[in-house]
């Protein structure tokens, strides 16, 4: 039987702006099913087999929650209060339990070595210091555990999507919450101290420009 969902007390710092927070929260149920398609096939990759228990950095309203087994617990690492209900319900229709956590992503309040898979997905992007982040999913992952991730990434230099990238910074990182289009996630992830890091950069077609270039892989405590 699937134990009750729980929320932990508020423990971060987060901004919650509530036009931002609603706004985002709204957006990604409205656009799940359109990123769903985009991203499915690098997803199925990097998300196959997770283990039944999993901790997510920033799931959102839980488009991640299909690549759970069933019967799965989910600690959810969500400072966005916008976002918990409709997490929570899709957890519920899916048969997931989720605990989730208000807190920033930094310090998810986890022992050490006490998870074996973290998972991410268009999340670096937005967190504050990604390199502390990272250091925390090492921190709490188990030796051979698993950090699995499908990012969006800044472009190659001198090209369309890099200068769309430079030119709608400061609205992009407004309207979603501190995102930032122009990080080198792979060269944070790799320098990050995993044992290994298996990485795929690739480019989807959209009409949102500044978001097209990603990539997608493992890192292995």
């Amino acid at each position: 039987m699937t134990e009750p969902t729980t929320i932990a007390p508020l423990a971060s710092e987060f901004d919650q702006h509530p036009l931002r927070g609603r706004f985002n929260a709204a957006f990604f149920e409205a656009m799940d099913s359109y990123i769903e398609r985009t991203l499915r096939p690098h997803k199925e990759k990097v998300f196959a087999r997770l283990p039944r228990d999993v901790v997510e950095i920033g799931p959102g309203v839980g488009a991640n929650l299909r690549y759970l087994p069933t019967g799965a617990r989910l600690i959810a690492i969500e400072p966005n209060r916008y976002m918990h209900s409709r997490l929570l319900s899709a957890a519920a229709d899916r048969g997931v339990t989720v605990d989730v956590r208000d807190r920033m992503a930094e310090q998810t309040g986890l022992p050490d070595h006490s998870v074996d898979s973290v998972i991410s997905s268009l999340v670096l992007c937005s967190v504050q210091e990604p390199a502390a982040v990272l250091a925390e999913i090492r921190r709490i992952l188990r030796p051979g555990g698993t950090f699995r991730f499908v990012e969006h990434v800044a472009a190659e230099s001198r090209t369309p999507t890099r200068a769309a990238q430079r030119i709608l910074r400061r609205p992009w990182a407004w309207t979603f919450e501190g995102c930032s289009c122009e990080r080198d996630l792979e060269r944070s992830i790799r320098d990050a101290g995993f044992d290994t890091v298996s990485v795929e950069r690739y480019r989807i077609h959209s009409p949102f420009l500044p978001f097209n270039t990603q990539i997608a892989g493992i890192a292995r405590a």
